[in-house]
């Protein structure tokens, strides 16, 4: 691995400058499917993917930075803006997957498992160590439809997020801070269309915005971090498994009670749906590695086939 910037230079000539880093990972990279699965649907006001450039908008101690990754032969080059650039550079190889640790991995259990794994050798798990936003979005996705909750983010993150700095291809904006979120007014969860119970949930989450960052960096295993998230009112297993997904590249979290999941993991691994206690059973051999079987999983293109139509949201908002 290997990382140059010049932090110091581009900080004397000002936060708006650009900062620039190389980053040559070690190992195979598809930054599509690595970094990609970070953004939440294709409105997200954190998250552009335009051509090859990534753009993600990120919060930072000394504030908003706007980081943009695209790859150049074996290298990633990574350009950033505002404040908080030189630290936003510094998260490029782990947003590239430097931290993932495959070892103990065999994908030789499964054939299409195997095929996948061979024909996609640049699947990484991205670790932001952004815990709180990743929380803050997975609470919003609890019980809804993805729609839904995409929305939600976008009307929030876009009212109360910090304008992204740099030559964004649309307006980018960071998302809140802990403290920001609990300032936000009943009346915009009303009009983002949040449910009270999620509402609820992140205002309370948010109070401990600081100790949870804390106390799930300290957390040595996937079990601990799973008891730190689930002891917060209205948190349970699935949302302390899609925040510790994309936060800590955790490779052996499962969103157990996701509405599809289950049924996807079984239809690829058995051709037929399956619940959450058989999908646990299926993905049980690669314990350790349970999240990069079901990132090969997506990854694979087989999809069961939808049996009903979509779920039309109730609108709260003008009532």
């Amino acid at each position: 691995m290997t990382l140059t910037a010049d932090a110091g230079a581009a900080q004397a000539a000002g936060s708006d400058a650009a900062q620039e880093t190389v980053y040559r990972p070690r190992h195979d990279l598809d930054l599509g499917r690595t970094v990609g699965v970070l953004r939440r649907g294709g409105t997200d006001p954190t998250t552009v993917i335009d051509g090859r450039v990534i753009w993600r908008a990120v919060r930072t101690p000394l504030g908003a930075a706007t980081l943009a990754l695209r790859v150049a032969g074996d290298e990633v080059r990574a350009t950033a803006w505002g404040a908080g650039a030189a630290e936003a550079l510094d998260r490029v190889p782990d947003l590239c997957g430097a931290r993932d640790d495959a070892d103990g991995f065999d994908a030789s259990g499964h054939p299409l498992i195997a095929e996948v794994a061979r024909r996609n050798p640049g699947i990484r798990l991205t670790r932001t160590d952004e815990v709180f936003d990743a929380l803050a979005g997975s609470i919003l996705e609890q019980k809804v439809t993805a729609m839904q909750a995409f929305g939600a983010w976008r009307f929030l993150v876009s009212r109360f997020g910090e304008p992204a700095p740099g030559p964004t291809p649309r307006p980018l904006f960071a998302p809140p801070a802990a403290s920001v979120w609990r300032t936000i007014p009943s009346w915009s969860w009303h009009r983002a269309a949040v449910e009270p119970p999620q509402s609820k949930t992140l205002v309370r989450a948010a109070a401990r915005g600081d100790s949870i960052e804390r106390a799930m960096r300290t957390a040595a295993t996937g079990a601990d971090r799973d008891r730190v998230l689930t002891s917060l009112p209205g948190i349970g297993v699935w949302t302390s498994a899609e925040t510790r997904i994309r936060a800590l590249g955790d490779p052996d979290a499962v969103s157990v009670g996701d509405f599809h999941l289950a049924h996807e993991v079984g239809y690829v691994l058995t051709g037929s749906r399956t619940d959450d206690d058989g999908m646990l059973e299926l993905l049980a051999p690669w314990a350790g590695h349970r999240q990069r079987v079901i990132r090969l999983i997506y990854a694979s293109g087989v999809k069961e086939p939808r049996r009903g139509p979509r779920l039309a949201p109730e609108n709260h908002r003008d009532r």
